[in-house]
This record gives structure tokens, C-alpha cells and sequence, in this order.
């Protein structure tokens, strides 16, 4: 019986998932690679991240988004499960307005981390 646990995310643009993990320190890797579970068993994630005790999480494309994939009796992260994500998220929602804020001929203008964890952005477009 797979001990793998399965969750949710809102994640669908790989590019910014890769950019919000390592925004935040987290190492990866690209996939597809295995996650490693418990009994050797495996799960193929396009983002893995290993753990020193052999039991990796990664996220998995389901065919709308990235969810993911853990051994969550196994969980060896600095933070609770749903802080990890809570934090992923943030960062991923950052990356994906400053690419499409690039796109659309936008600079940065400014960005602060605010003590309850928020981030304001301004950013501005001169025309010409």
C-alpha cells in the first residue's frame, strides 16, 4: 500500500514553481526524477527534493497543476507542510507577476518584504 500523500496546490507554471523554490533557498531537481517513498517505492515528480533521510517530496504534474507528492510521515523540512506550501505559493504568485508584469513592458519600481510576511510590489511603465 503507497504511503504517498497526494495535495492540492494551484500551481500550473513550472517556470515559476522552479523560481519560487529557489527563491527560497530550497534545493531541487528538475525532472522527471523519482521520489523516493517508503519500501523503495517511487513516484516520477517534474521537481524533486531530496531529504538526508533518503525519503524524498517533489511536485507532480497532474494535468492542471503541480501537487505534491510526499511521504509526509517521513517529512524532514524546516517547516510544517502547510507553511512550506503557504510559502512556495507567495513566491510563486511574486515570480508569476513579474514575468507577466515584464510582458507587458513593466519595471520594478520597488519590492518590500513587510514584517507579517507580505511583499508589496510598485511596479511602473514609462510610454514613450
Amino acid at each position: 500500500m503507497s504511503h504517498f500523500s497526494h495535495i492540492k496546490t494551484q500551481l500550473r507554471n513550472l517556470d515559476s514553481l522552479q523560481t519560487a523554490l529557489t527563491d527560497l533557498g530550497v534545493e531541487w531537481k528538475a525532472g522527471p526524477q523519482p521520489v523516493r517513498g517508503y519500501q523503495g517505492q517511487t513516484k516520477t515528480a517534474a521537481v524533486v527534493i531530496e531529504q538526508d533521510n533518503g525519503y524524498d517530496l517533489g511536485f507532480s504534474w497532474t494535468g492542471s497543476e503541480y501537487e505534491l507528492v510526499a511521504d509526509l510521515q517521513y517529512w524532514q523540512q524546516p517547516l510544517t507542510v502547510d507553511r512550506f506550501l503557504s510559502q512556495v505559493t507567495q513566491r510563486y504568485a511574486l515570480s508569476t507577476v513579474l514575468q507577466t508584469t515584464r510582458s507587458q513592458g513593466f519595471q520594478v519600481a520597488e519590492q518590500q518584504q513587510n514584517p507579517d510576511g507580505s511583499i508589496r510590489l510598485v511596479v511602473q511603465r514609462w510610454n514613450g
